[in-house]
């Protein structure tokens, strides 16, 4: 589900909760300018699978680092379930925790696919 314009902003986290992709977020973020929305998400897209290869194979720390990287990246577009699933990798990566680093890669695996279908159907559309 792709969240527009105020609806989700007026719900606070619990319409946060409810969509993969907050457009209203995006487009506020953007200034308005769909050509920038575009590019800013394929430079998500790229950038969030170059840093799950990278989460992948890496030792606790460099984990919290590039979960630290996707929670910002993921806030910038309004991606929240991937805000809060790399927030919570960082903080086991932190804490060095191989149990919750495991499971919080996979919940930030299925936040990453969802979102990333997400921008494939806004970018296949030619309205946006």
């Amino acid at each position: 589900m792709i969240a527009s314009g105020a609806k989700a902003a007026d719900n606070g986290k619990s319409g946060r909760d409810a969509c993969v992709l907050d457009g209203g977020h995006l487009e506020r973020m953007t200034l308005g300018d769909s050509r920038l929305a575009r590019e800013v998400l394929q430079i998500f897209v790229r950038q969030s699978a170059m840093l799950l290869g990278r989460i992948c194979e890496s030792e606790p720390a460099t984990v919290a680092t590039a979960a630290h990287t996707m929670v910002g990246s993921a806030r910038g577009i309004g991606a929240w379930r991937v805000a809060d699933a790399a927030e919570r990798l960082e903080r086991a990566g932190r804490e060095r925790s191989e149990d919750g680093i495991g499971d919080a890669i996979v919940e930030l695996k299925a936040a990453s696919l969802e979102v990333t279908a997400a921008i494939a159907a806004r970018l296949a559309d030619p309205s946006h």
